[in-house]
């Protein structure tokens, strides 16, 4: 089996955001081909969902940065990915989150961006990040509020440029305004 290297770990008090791994596939391509994917691009047919799972290997490897499989500690059951995303043609950065629905409302989304956005600014040295919210995803708008981040009605959102449907952009606080 070839294997992400380089990637680091980053534990929280209950969590540890590791690489992504093969075994995570199934319950991502489940999530992904679910109703519950709605606001991140799905449902998705089964082919789809394995390009979309592929895509979280990819990202790190041309990036150098990427979404975290995140699991409880003394667990590696994958609950989600979280991270930092920016695909080449993004007009930012982002602090994404997706959790499977058994993970939801245990505060691990939050305390796993606490954790990225930390990585984000601390070690990759971003100077701001964003957070794309689709409309209607009211749970993930709350979460990116409980981070401190708010509405930019200015920023750009990905595909703004090819008539993609708009979403809200939420912005972190800078690091120096969470120091």
């Amino acid at each position: 089996m070839i294997a992400l290297t380089g990637i680091p770990v980053l534990e929280t008090e209950r969590l540890l955001l590791r690489a992504p791994q093969p075994q995570d596939g199934p319950g991502y391509v489940a999530f992904m081909m679910s109703e519950r994917a709605q606001y991140v691009g799905g449902p998705l047919p089964e082919r789809r969902a394995w390009y979309a799972f592929a895509t979280e290997f990819g990202h790190w490897a041309t990036r150098q940065f990427g979404m975290w499989a995140v699991t409880e500690k003394g667990s590696d059951i994958c609950l989600g990915y979280v991270g930092c995303w920016c695909p080449q043609t993004w007009p930012e950065a982002e602090i994404g989150w997706t959790l499977w629905p058994e993970a939801e409302g245990r505060g691990i989304a939050y305390e796993a961006a606490l954790a990225a956005r930390a990585h984000a600014y601390g070690t990759l040295g971003w100077a701001t990040a964003v957070s794309y919210i689709d409309y209607g995803n009211e749970r993930s708008a709350r979460l990116a509020e409980r981070l401190g981040a708010r509405l930019d009605p200015e920023a750009l959102f990905p595909g703004h440029d090819m008539g993609a449907e708009p979403c809200r952009v939420y912005r972190h606080p800078a690091p120096e305004d969470l120091a």
